[in-house]
């Protein structure tokens, strides 16, 4: 068993007797290498898998040009040392040539430091946001001097490669089954998705007669169902507030719950509660903004909400009008009928809910396609949840591993 001394780094603790420690400044030092034109280079992107290439063809926010930006280079250090506390990943080993980002902070690695084994150490600190306590400005930065500052282990460069070998050959083939994880999970989100089409377009019954229902999204329905349109099967009501409501709200996944219980982002908090309506358990609620990405569902308590929530009664079976609504918005139906250049252009008030048309089957079979899509997500996320739980002990397994060779509790044999 290898000989081991205190090194005095609270996160550290126990290092080898042959490792040694210095201020992180005499391990690498910054680099900034400014592009004035762009000439067509690489963009990267620090990201939770790495430095990698981005993809400007995919969207999001996109500077108007990027001259100016800044050259980074193979085998160097790349960190995002502002926003720590809310940035997933705040540092990457560079693996390619590129430009990125001027915010970023470039490092050179020292004759004496690894680039990939300082990457694993920042990693592991990142990863529980260690470093976190010394950022106390309004922005939660790190300036160089501070990174300089804070104190690091140094194993002897061989052994620096040797655990950097060992992590990567690791963490790969833990990143794969992960990933082949993930895969299978989103599967499963498209296959739930898939049922409740299926389910509130087709019906339960494989062998019933089909008529066109004359609405492109739904195609085929079964000759029985009659397509109405909303303001013949729902009404839109406006509730009186009470003074110890709650303010709730209609999440992304359909969840329709006092914000209270929820302790995450996903929902905009408006200024002032200007023209809020009550809200009872059991109402219908379609997002006026977000409902295109599936806010839509049955709430859960008692409270009050913002006028952008569309509150829905109905004498037909909740559920299946909920379920429908949310077969449009997982097909992008609400995104094709958006009138302006942006996705939150599919404005679903009462006016454009009332004149969509919805296939109605008899109460009795939308009881019975309720409780078959009920039946079928609750077993797929049973599923879900196994899954999730292996990714959790996946993560846990990675930041352990990391942690015991990168400080030297465990050693890579050479």
């Amino acid at each position: 068993m290898r000989e081991m001394k205190d090194c005095g780094i609270a996160w550290v603790q126990e290092i080898p007797l042959s490792w040694n420690i210095m201020p992180n400044k005499y391990l690498m030092f910054k680099l900034k290498n400014v592009c004035p034109v762009y000439n067509g280079e690489d963009i990267l992107s620090l990201t939770m898998k790495g430095v990698i290439v981005r993809d400007l063809d995919a969207g999001g926010k996109m500077p108007s040009s990027f001259d100016g930006y800044q050259r980074i280079s193979a085998g160097n250090l790349l960190m995002c040392l502002f926003d720590i506390d809310v940035t997933p990943r705040c540092v990457g080993l560079v693996k390619q040539n590129g430009l990125t980002s001027p915010a970023y902070s470039q490092f050179v690695l020292r004759e004496n430091a690894n680039a990939a084994f300082y990457c694993y150490y920042y990693t592991m600190l990142d990863m529980d946001k260690t470093l976190l306590h010394l950022a106390k400005n309004l922005r939660h930065s790190l300036t160089e001097d501070q990174l300089g500052a804070i104190p690091a282990i140094v194993p002897p460069l061989d052994e620096q490669q040797r655990i950097a070998d060992f992590l990567d050959d690791k963490c790969a083939k833990i990143d794969a089954l992960t990933a082949d994880i993930q895969s299978q999970i989103d599967t499963l989100e498209q296959y739930k998705r898939s049922v409740i089409t299926e389910a509130v377009t087709k019906g339960l019954n494989p062998g019933a007669t089909m008529k066109d229902s004359g609405v492109k999204w739904i195609g085929t329905m079964p000759s029985l169902w009659n397509c109405i349109r909303g303001k013949y099967i729902l009404t839109y009501v406006q509730k009186p507030i009470r003074e110890d409501d709650g303010v709730v709200t209609c999440f992304r996944d359909g969840e329709v719950t006092l914000r209270t219980n929820r302790r995450e982002d996903g929902f905009t908090m408006a200024d002032k509660e200007i023209g809020y309506q009550g809200i009872d358990v059991g109402d219908l609620v379609v997002h006026g903004m977000d409902g295109f990405a599936g806010a839509i569902g049955i709430s859960d308590s008692r409270g009050k909400a913002s006028p952008v929530l569309n509150v829905l009664d109905t004498k037909q079976n909740k559920r299946y009008i909920m379920y429908y609504l949310r077969s449009m918005a997982y097909g992008d139906v609400f995104v094709a009928m958006a009138t302006g250049i942006r996705v939150r252009s599919c404005d679903l008030r009462w006016n454009k809910l009332s004149e969509l048309l919805y296939p109605v089957p008899s109460l009795q079979e939308q009881q019975e396609i309720v409780e078959y899509i009920d039946s079928m997500i609750d077993k797929a996320n049973a599923v879900i949840a196994d899954k999730q739980g292996q990714l959790a002990t996946l993560d846990e397994y990675k930041k352990s591993l990391i942690y015991e060779y990168v400080t030297g509790k465990k050693e890579v044999t050479a």
